[in-house]
């Protein structure tokens, strides 16, 4: 037994690049995810599997490392909100497996359960990792699998080491450096108490000593649940070889057990993330303190991300692109040379070199041409805006079209709900609209049209027109005087009659 590990026991592979690896690297067989315990730790409704971090769910992190080996088939365990669950795994791989754990508890019989949902002829090495480590990634786990194989072992586990591995299973290795026991601090004594190296529960296994292994194995009859670490004795019991494989990068072996670990984890994923985008893909991230980035969202090079931006989903962002501050972006493409400052969108598209904010409001199915802008203080919902279209103040302007290189004025709106559907707003290329215009949909501007300040738009205006809503302008004399005695404003309005009335007496004399 060992309780230090000598480095030649590292299990550490070259480097290579993606290239070698694609090359060199087998593929493991099969890979189980195990996602059926409770997690009544997290203190939530919410499965433990399904909270999130970096846009996915813990299940989905999972799944996506498991899929990223090529592995032939990928089966995820489940059984407390297993629905919920299964759908959180099929978002990430839809032709997932999907296998359920029955009333026997504990991992050994998870993971026959997700062997038991593969072929029965399935060969090669099947890898079993957890729901609840989203740092583990698929480089990793292929690493693992290059290892076990070329070493030839039944068994390999990934290890880690910790000063103090105080609640953790031990490791324990015979003089070759082979895994001899994984004892759980419990059952440990003393001295196998002091081992740093400890069990991650990622496992690399013959897919023919699991499946022979797993149905022989009996239920702890002190906890009544199978135990996946004592296919390791029937592996070693065998004379059959158990490697540890040692990660240096504790994070991928750490697991969600409650909220708190949720956030350490969410931000060195979020820290991991933003490495990548600038080391990997060129974004300039000012601010990786106040940034937040999900794991499927790409930057383009030179593209400036100011502080406190977050940039969630499926959202794809091109080069010299300029986003935030302050701006939070969903599900949205933005195309190179654009700049986003100070706005929310979601499942919108901000064309090549268009401008959007500050305070700006993009809803879904917001698209804006070539160079467009929407400016301050506006909202756009299901509306389309040509090259150069511009609505640069204080609007809304919702199930609209509006032409290439048309101007809305100042606090305009386009009024689609009549109360009961929607309708709407067509305006053409190269209009000059005035501010404040209420477009009572459906109706539609020709192109070149234009309008008056106040107007409000209720028929269709032909192209060239102008489209004005002129009332004459009445004045009440005296009205503030005689019906606000008293006020501030009536006794302004005085003195400006005074002043006007001295100023026409001043007149008259010098005349």
């Amino acid at each position: 037994m060992v309780d230090v590990l000598p480095v030649a026991f590292r299990s550490v592979l070259p480097a290579s690049t993606s290239q070698e690896r694609e090359r060199v690297s087998p593929k493991p067989s099969a890979v189980i995810v195990l996602s059926a315990g409770d997690g009544t730790r997290m203190k939530s409704s919410l499965n433990k599997a399904l909270h999130r971090i970096g846009g996915r769910t813990l299940v989905g992190h999972a799944v996506a490392a498991a899929a990223g080996t090529g592995a032939t088939h990928v089966a995820v365990v489940v059984r407390a909100q297993k629905e919920q669950v299964a759908e959180a795994a099929r978002v990430v791989l839809p032709e997932v497996v999907v296998a359920e754990q029955d009333d026997v508890y504990g991992t050994g019989r998870a993971a026959e359960c997700g062997l038991l949902a593969l072929p029965d002829n399935l060969t090669g090495t099947v890898l079993v990792t957890t729901g609840d480590t989203p740092l583990l990634s698929s480089t990793t786990l292929l690493d693992l699998t290059a290892h076990h194989e070329s070493t030839g072992s039944a068994v390999t586990v990934i290890t880690g080491i910790l000063p103090d591995a105080t609640g953790y299973g031990r490791i324990v290795r015979g003089p070759s450096g082979d895994v001899e026991a994984i004892v759980e601090h419990k059952q440990a004594t003393e001295e196998q108490r002091r081992i740093t190296e400890f069990n991650s529960g990622l496992f690399a296994f013959d897919a023919g000593l699991l499946r022979d292994a797993l149905a022989g194995l009996g239920v702890n009859a002190a906890a009544g649940e199978k135990y996946l670490t004592d296919v390791v004795e029937i592996a070693v019991a065998q004379g059959k070889r158990v490697q540890g494989y040692v990660l240096d990068d504790l994070w991928q072996t750490e697991g969600v057990n409650d909220k708190a670990q949720l956030a350490r984890l969410g931000h060195e994923l979020n820290r991991r993330t933003l490495d990548t985008l600038m080391r990997e893909q060129g974004a300039i991230v000012i601010d990786p303190a106040t940034t937040w980035v999900d794991v499927d969202v790409t930057v383009g090079r030179d593209t400036v991300i100011e502080p406190g931006c977050q940039l969630r989903g499926a959202t794809t962002i091109g080069a010299d692109c300029v986003i935030g501050p302050d701006s939070t972006i969903k599900d949205c493409e933005i195309r190179d040379g654009a700049s986003v400052i100070r706005t929310h969108a979601e499942l919108a598209v901000i064309g090549e070199k268009a401008t959007v904010g500050p305070f700006a409001y993009l809803r879904p199915g917001s698209e804006l041409g070539q160079g467009a802008k929407i400016g301050t203080y506006v909202e756009t919902k299901n509306a389309q805006l040509g090259a150069g279209a511009k609505v640069p103040h204080l609007s809304y302007i919702g199930d609209a079209t509006i032409g290439e290189g048309t101007n809305i004025g100042a606090a305009s709106v386009t009024v689609n709900y009549d109360g009961v559907n929607k309708h709407r707003t067509t305006i053409g290329a190269h209009c000059r609209m005035g501010s404040d215009n209420m477009y009572v949909a459906p109706v539609t501007v020709g192109d070149g049209a234009g309008s008056g300040a106040g107007a409000i738009i209720r028929k269709d205006v032909p192209p060239g027109a102008l489209a004005i809503s002129v009332a004459p302008q009445r004045n009440i004399e005296g009205w503030v005087v005689d019906k606000r005695p008293g006020t501030r404003q009536a006794e302004a309005a005085e003195a400006a009659a005074r002043h006007t009335d001295e100023a026409s007496a001043e007149g008259r004399n010098d005349a």
